[in-house]
């Protein structure tokens, strides 16, 4: 749900991008281009994007989709719109683009506020603010204009709240409406362990999930993306296939995708697979059944939120591949994040094993 091609500042035809995700088993991916949307014609000089990609972009090309298909003037490559190269790589039933926008912005202040809209069908201009929230509350609103008054779907998320240290729990809380961040990009030096000084991603959703129930919000669901820019195998800093969500949906639309995570029902991986998330609302019980391949074991630590605290807690750390914990009084909220003894298919240097992060349950009750 975060990625980026020659429309914008990746190093590859969104064509290629697309296809890699769709050769590696993903059944839909997001195309999230810096304040654009891949849309109209452009011409792009050759030169320039073999630059950008410190190789030949052009060989791969062809050879993927043939001459018919690519289009060359002196020496200048069309880069084709969403709506040309989508049917070409949509599949029903088991492959989807779905087009979006990184809406990419600074408050006045200086802070960068990156904002992923998913299913857009047009471009949002930035709509900065003051001050970061006030640049949060302002993009997000202009998102919820376009969806109503286009009858879109639409999905908004902040992305990588540590990158240049720019968006803070407090940023997080103070936005109600907003539901969706990334608590792990795959970008190499967007600093999501945190520092001696910056608390990680991982505890700022608890903490922001404090400030946000203290003050009758719904807590935040939680992102896992590659923010993918490098396709060719000459750049590790942000490649494809170190992380998605995993979405429980009936129909694969962009309807049915986007309003089940809206409900809650995925869970964001860089590797880990659950073969089952249920909770129980009557006896509060949060149960996973993680799938377990052979000499893989798995540490399940449940956190949450006590009433009257401003940050997580790890209530219970559990080990097997069928972990459970039951919701206690003054407890807010639980949520799992299962970590796998093995490391993850595409290295990362922030964080070396596979992960999967469940998303708040039991939050109902609590404000019930």
């Amino acid at each position: 749900m975060h990625t980026h091609t020659n429309w914008a500042n990746g190093d590859d035809f969104p064509e290629m991008a697309a296809a890699w995700y769709r050769d590696h088993g993903y059944n839909f991916v997001v195309l999230t281009e810096h304040n654009v949307l891949s849309q109209g014609k452009r011409w792009m000089a050759v030169r320039d994007l073999d630059a950008k990609a410190n190789t030949d972009v052009m060989a791969p090309y062809r050879q993927r989709f043939g001459d018919s298909w690519v289009e060359t003037r002196g020496g200048a490559v069309r880069l084709k719109p969403f709506d040309e190269f989508s049917p070409l790589l949509d599949n029903a039933g088991s492959f989807l683009l779905i087009p979006g926008e990184e809406i990419t912005d600074k408050a006045a202040n200086g802070l960068d506020i990156h904002m992923n809209a998913s299913n857009l069908s047009e471009p949002v201009k930035p709509c900065s603010g003051s001050t970061v929230t006030e640049t949060i509350a302002r993009n997000f609103a202009a998102v919820q204009e376009s969806a109503q008054r286009t009858g879109r779907e639409i999905l908004v998320a902040v992305n990588h709240p540590n990158y240049k240290w720019g968006v803070t729990a407090q940023d997080l809380a103070s936005v109600p409406e907003l539901r969706f961040f990334e608590v792990w990009n795959g970008v190499t030096d967007d600093n999501d362990p945190g520092d001696a000084s910056h608390p990680s991603t991982d505890d700022i959703w608890d903490q922001a999930n404090a400030l946000r129930m203290a003050k009758g919000a719904p807590p935040l669901f939680a992102l896992a993306n590659d923010d993918s820019h490098n396709y060719h195998g000459n750049n590790p800093r942000a490649v494809p296939g170190r992380a998605w969500e995993m979405v429980r949906s009936r129909w694969l639309t962009p309807e049915s995708i986007l309003r089940a995570m809206k409900d809650g029902d995925f869970y964001a991986s860089t590797g880990v697979t659950l073969k089952e998330v249920a909770f129980d609302r009557s006896s509060r019980r949060l149960s996973l059944a993680i799938e377990a391949p052979t000499g893989e074991t798995f540490i399940t630590r449940f956190i949450g939120v006590r009433a009257g605290q401003g940050k997580g807690e790890v209530f219970a750390e559990v080990r097997g591949d069928h972990p459970a914990y039951t919701v206690r009084d003054g407890e807010l909220y639980v949520r799992a994040v299962v970590i796998s003894s093995a490391a993850t298919d595409v290295p990362s240097s922030e964080f070396k094993y596979k992960r999967a992060w469940t998303q708040p349950v039991g939050w109902q009750q609590a404000r019930e």
